[in-house]
């Protein structure tokens, strides 16, 4: 039997009437493409997990569901022009009938789990030129969340900036998934990216006013 997370179950509850089939159907095809696929409720929403890394996530939003491959780049770059068009429809899912078949949802989760893959050797992320151009990650994570994407709109372009290059920076997948993490606690705070600095700082100052 697939080892389900309550937390998942709880999202799903909680969504809307047209969502809960959707959300559901996902995740059957999910586990049945991934039996050693594991759950967890990261920045708010349910994803999915196979080797110690994300594999996909799936969301709930007023009027529309998307799954979400972490690795949608490479998806599209194997299987081609389809997979793009099939990517982006699948960020906006209102009914059921929408998907694609379970043959071809089956075919896109098998090749994420290949990316994931220790053995895999993934080729070197492109360098963005564009420096204020967020990452598909972040902006995935940031919607999951809503308090945090509202706060990130409202930040100046160099916040901004401090939080995107932190995370691109990172040499590793793992570094990368944990910066990402921890930067959207921090934004849903309010935090700047160089919050704890900026706190010290402060504390300097009043201490050096004090004297």
């Amino acid at each position: 039997m697939p080892k389900k997370n309550p937390a998942v179950d709880a999202y799903i509850n909680k969504s809307k009437p047209f969502a809960k089939p959707i959300l559901k159907h996902l995740r059957k095809i999910i586990h049945k493409a991934c039996p050693k696929v594991t759950e967890d409720i990261k920045w708010g929403a349910p994803f999915y997990l196979y080797q110690d890394r994300i594999l996909c996530a799936t969301m709930a939003f007023k009027a529309h569901c998307a799954i979400v491959f972490w690795k949608s780049a490479l998806i599209r770059k194997e299987m081609g022009q389809k997979a793009v068009g099939d990517l982006k429809s699948l960020r906006r899912i209102s009914l059921l009938e929408e998907l694609p078949s379970e043959r071809e949802l089956l075919a896109y989760i098998k090749l994420a789990m290949h990316f994931n893959e220790p053995s895999t050797k993934l080729p070197p992320r492109e360098k963005r030129s564009d420096p204020l151009k967020i990452p598909r990650e972040l902006t995935y994570a940031l919607r999951a969340n809503p308090k945090a994407f509202k706060n990130f709109n409202s930040f100046t372009p160099s916040k901004k900036k401090d939080y995107i290059f932190w995370i691109t920076g990172a040499k590793t997948e793992e570094t990368r998934e944990r910066r990402l993490e921890i930067s959207v606690d921090w934004i849903s705070e309010g935090k700047s990216r160089n919050w704890k600095y900026e706190d010290q700082k402060k504390k300097a100052i009043r201490t050096h006013g004090k004297k």
